[in-house]
């Protein structure tokens, strides 16, 4: 799959609810932190919009003056209540290996802080070369762009426009708060229900 310039070429994913599971690790953290504050908090809401910067959804919850220490604190637990919550999404490990099978590289770009994004990748164990945090949306087509990321995989309508500033394929799936319409509408180029889906894409992909 050689670009027309012949150089490498690299495939980009997001991180939470693409390649990891963090729902039960989210929600962890804010239980723990409405349990230090007395704020209550509903995780299940805050499920619901997993994806865009923790200064947005600490908004809801919070004043704008607190909302700068909640996210130190919020940080400060990750490592240790969160991490050991994260699991694999469904058919993370074999999309990333249909890319070693391609010949591409693998570049993580998430909306995660860049210390729990490497944290993340590292107690998962997934096979990247590049792990970026702390972008979001059209924010992460710059480094998609350094790294010649041709399609970017991603479950939020951010992840849409991400692709679109880096000019990759935007592929979609439906593993998070957006439905397979809900992507399509958005204008993703592919929809895929889960990752179990990737390799075959891929495939087709790289084939053409």
């Amino acid at each position: 799959m050689p670009r027309p310039d012949g150089a490498g070429f690299s495939v980009g994913f997001d991180l939470d609810l693409t390649l990891a599971d963090t729902r039960a690790a989210i929600a962890a953290v804010y239980t723990a932190i409405a349990a230090r504050t007395g704020v209550a908090i509903d995780t299940d809401l805050v499920l619901q919009r997993i994806g865009p910067p923790l200064e947005v959804e600490m908004a809801y919850w919070f004043p704008s003056e607190r909302v700068p220490a909640m996210i130190a604190l919020y940080r400060e637990i990750y490592p240790d209540v969160a991490i050991p919550a994260t699991g694999l999404m469904p058919g993370a490990v074999a999309a990333l290996e249909a890319v070693r099978a391609v010949g591409g590289r693998v570049v993580v770009v998430s909306g995660k802080n860049q210390r729990d994004t490497e944290r993340t990748v590292s107690f998962l164990g997934l096979d990247v070369d590049i792990a970026v945090g702390g972008l979001f949306g059209a924010d992460k087509g710059t480094v998609l762009r350094e790294h010649g990321v041709r399609a970017y995989i991603g479950d939020h309508t951010g992840d849409v426009d991400a692709a679109r500033a880096a000019s990759a394929v935007a592929v979609g799936v439906a593993t998070g708060a957006f439905d397979s319409a809900a992507l399509t509408a958005y204008g993703a180029d592919v929809v895929l229900p889960d990752l179990n889906a990737f390799p075959g894409w891929l495939a087709e992909f790289a084939a053409a």
